[in-house]
């Protein structure tokens, strides 16, 4: 048995203990349930306007009566904050979860589901498919969501018409075709950034290639098929391996480009294509930030030959501690928050509203791209019909599991080995696919 089989089982055995733990130490406040309605929630976020929640909060507790002890963390510390306050039994009722997290919560039995309430599942209706999906785990559906958004395909208008060209590129091969036009006609080194380094977003950009190669790295029994030719990853990882090494349209130095470090260099105008998060738009078109501002236009994602034009979505909701459902009422009280968050409000999706037009926050309720308010936001930095359109076509992330942490960084080693030639993008990611099985069989 591998050393990471070992550290898995481990794991899984303090997650369970704790779990345990947890429940003894909250047994004495499940029998408070005759004082549960006066009781404060408490709720916990990570530091992310503030200002805008607690203001959202204050209403909610106008409007229900019910109060809320409103807690936050910096991002950098919430995960292992909770992870402390879930094991010694500190007072949770609703907090804000990644989707990346839920298998690893759910599992030990931290948060639980909440479509019991019919009146928040009553909300997927509107929400897009990839958000549902993404709060789903074991078939049990864990909150409603406050925050969405994609990988998306961005060009720079003026490159483009430089090279000749009147629209962006649709398939995987014209960025290949107008990539090298512009190589030719000295417009840009490496017409496409790609950002390729081990670090959290990685997975978003492997993920988006496969997609929109009509690829997968997991079949419906959660076995991998990454390595299979066909509808797996192979061809996606083969079309970059010949962008870097066969075209020269995508640097070498792509294996050590971050997220951030990419963002950069296409704002500076160092390239004409990028992929990078959706919600970049904005800054990519604000002169004080980005050199090709007004320039900056969002494509569909292209697509490969068997692809479509598929991206790939992530997404933060609302959950409910599982100690809060030892209590009737107590319980009743933190859905009716949960819905005041991640639904509608005084008639409207207002928390996601605000949310957007004061940070900029993606949502993920179709309804949204309707309001005349959001429409004239967007209006300023990008196409709120493409983007529409391409959120409508994200897919949820199809490795997050209480394994894929350590199932990650061998991928991505495995990517930038072909990359960088010295393997094959087919041995690559057999290495990746059968560490992925190792894992799976061990948990």
């Amino acid at each position: 048995m591998s050393r990471l089989i070992k550290s898995r089982l481990h794991r899984r055995d303090f997650l369970r203990t704790s779990s345990a733990a947890g429940a003894l130490a909250l047994a004495a406040p499940a029998r408070m349930s005759s004082a549960a309605a006066a009781q404060p929630i408490n709720m916990q976020a990570w530091s992310a306007a503030v200002d805008t929640v607690q203001s959202h909060l204050n209403a909610f507790t106008q409007e229900t009566g019910i109060p809320v002890d409103y807690g936050n963390a910096p991002w950098a510390q919430y995960r292992e904050g909770m992870v402390t306050k879930f094991v010694g039994g500190a007072p949770l009722d609703m907090m804000w979860v990644s989707d990346s997290w839920l298998p690893e919560w759910a599992e030990a039995g931290w948060i639980a589901p909440v479509d019991e309430f019919d009146f928040l599942t009553a909300y997927n209706a509107e929400a897009e498919d990839f958000v549902t999906d993404s709060m789903t785990y074991g078939g049990r559906q864990y909150g409603l969501t406050y925050y969405t958004d994609f990988m998306g395909f961005f060009y720079d208008e003026a490159k483009l018409k430089e090279a000749g060209f009147d629209a962006p590129p649709t398939t995987w091969q014209e960025v290949v075709d107008q990539s090298l036009v512009m190589k030719q006609k000295g417009i840009s080194e490496y017409p496409m950034m790609l950002a390729m380094a081990q670090e959290s977003w990685l997975i978003e950009f492997l993920s988006t290639l496969v997609f929109s190669h009509g690829g997968r790295f997991t079949g419906e029994d959660g076995r991998s098929v990454m390595q299979n030719d066909k509808g797996g990853a192979v061809e996606a990882l083969q079309w970059v391996v010949d962008a870097v090494d066969k075209h020269g349209i995508i640097s070498p130095a792509c294996v050590e480009t971050g997220e951030l470090s990419g963002l950069k260099a296409f704002a500076s105008g160092n390239h004409a294509f990028a992929m990078v998060a959706k919600y970049r738009i904005r800054m990519l078109n604000d002169p004080a930030q980005s050199q090709i501002a007004g320039n900056v236009k969002q494509a569909l994602m292209p697509k490969g030959p068997d692809g479509d034009h598929n991206t790939v979505g992530w997404m933060r909701f609302h959950g409910m501690a599982t100690q809060s459902t030892q209590d009737k009422q107590r319980a009743e009280n933190t859905a009716k928050l949960i819905e005041w968050f991640g639904g509608k409000a005084d008639g409207e999706y207002k928390f996601q509203k605000l949310l957007f037009l004061d940070i900029g926050a993606g949502f993920g309720v179709k309804p949204l791209f309707d309001d005349p308010d959001v429409r004239a936001a967007y209006d300023k930095y990008g196409d709120v019909e493409v983007i529409k359109a391409q959120q409508a076509m994200a897919m949820k992330k199809d490795v997050i599991t209480p394994w894929f942490g350590e199932w990650n960084e061998t991928n991505g080693s495995a990517w930038q080995s072909a990359i960088l030639g010295n393997t094959d993008a087919k041995s690559a990611l057999t290495k990746s696919g059968e560490l992925w099985d190792e894992l799976k069989d061990s948990y």
